[in-house]
């Protein structure tokens, strides 16, 4: 079964295990979707469930192949963006497409696999998997391009779902997958890439927050590292750690967000080199490499897709968490983001930053 989007990825994805012999049955999911007419004004052609399906459709037709479309909208409103709410109620910026991939590609649609008769899932993912010849287990792995590697998102998969994973971009850059879906007479070789949650293309979180979960938001202070109250906010989920612009406050010298405190509405501000942690702990660890370690093991650490991984020491603590202390301080650890640990290019595991321990409050 070949997950297509619409997309040049997918679309080539599919096409390439096509040609190596593979029977392949095309879906597109129905996540989530948004007024036709916002998609036809605003050129989001990649939001609106519809349009992606038809692109689809039109690859799958050209490739010779089945295609199904299958609504999972009760299945993402309930995984995907209720748990995004619900983060930013409580003061932690969420990462969707790695809830996405977790519970809705690889996990439902696993299920509707297996009702199809289909033995795994394709997605157009620049990531690998490799079994290891020692001990059998199924390791993930960086893409070949770098620049396109999404390793980080898939950390989650569990040995089941990388058993029936397949990847075939895992070893192309973006150039060769352009090339080949030219070479195919694919109609969406020069579709460009989506940088947006499918859920709010025109990036307003806060605004999306506001229409969906108004009593979960209210006003509160903005404080500085002292307790100060420096000013008012109009809610949470209008700020991230790190965050500069917005904050609406004058100071001689740039504030930044330091922490959200979520128990009593406060925003902590500071300068920027305030925002340096070397210590954070993480939550709902998925182990690939092998069974949870008992004893603090060497990693790169990496705290967000395009952070480059950190030289760290990875500490297992009661609850099934882990700590993880940095070699060198790391600016603005986010709570609710993701933390993946690799050895070279290999995927160890990860998991859900829950704190940064050295938080000023």
């Amino acid at each position: 079964m070949a997950a297509m989007s619409g997309g040049v990825d997918s679309s080539v994805a599919a096409a390439l295990l096509q040609e190596s012999g593979h029977e392949v049955i095309g879906v597109t999911m129905e996540l989530y979707s948004l007024p036709p007419e916002y998609c036809r004004e605003s050129g989001h052609i990649s939001c609106c469930g519809r349009e992606a399906a038809l692109q689809a459709q039109e690859v799958a037709r050209r490739l010779g192949i089945e295609f199904y479309l299958i609504d999972m909208r009760k299945e993402f409103e309930r995984e995907v963006v209720e748990d995004f709410c619900r983060a930013y109620a409580e003061g932690r910026t969420p990462n969707p497409c790695m809830r996405c991939n977790e519970r809705i590609k690889f996990r439902a649609l696993g299920e509707r696999a297996d009702r199809l008769g289909a033995h795994g899932i394709a997605t157009g993912h620049y990531a690998r998997v490799v079994r290891d010849p020692k001990n059998g287990r199924f390791l993930l792995k960086k893409g070949r391009d770098l620049r396109k590697d999404q390793s980080y998102f898939l950390y989650g998969l569990t040995q089941r779902q990388l058993s029936r994973a397949r990847f075939p971009l895992g070893m192309m850059t973006k150039t060769q997958v352009r090339r080949q879906a030219r070479m195919r007479g694919l109609p969406v070789a020069d579709r460009p890439e989506s940088q947006e949650i499918c859920f709010i293309p025109d990036h307003d979180h806060g605004g999306f927050l506001s229409s969906r979960a108004p009593g979960l938001f209210r006003p509160g202070p903005i404080v500085d590292t002292e307790g100060t109250v420096l000013g008012t906010h109009s809610g949470i989920h209008h700020f991230t750690i790190g965050q500069r612009r917005g904050i609406g406050l004058s100071a001689p010298y740039p504030l930044y967000v330091l922490a959200i405190r979520a128990e009593d509405r406060s925003i902590v501000v500071g300068r920027n080199r305030e925002l340096d942690r070397t210590t954070l702990l993480a939550r709902d660890i998925n182990w690939i490499a092998w069974d949870p370690p008992v004893r603090p093991l060497r990693a790169g650490a990496r705290i967000r897709y395009k952070h480059r991984e950190a030289s760290a020491t990875v500490v297992p603590v009661p609850g099934g968490k882990v700590t993880v202390e940095f070699d060198r301080p790391q600016r603005a650890v986010t709570p609710g983001q993701s933390v993946v640990f690799y050895d070279e290019d290999a995927v160890l595991g990860g998991g859900i930053i829950e704190a940064a321990l050295d938080e000023k409050r």
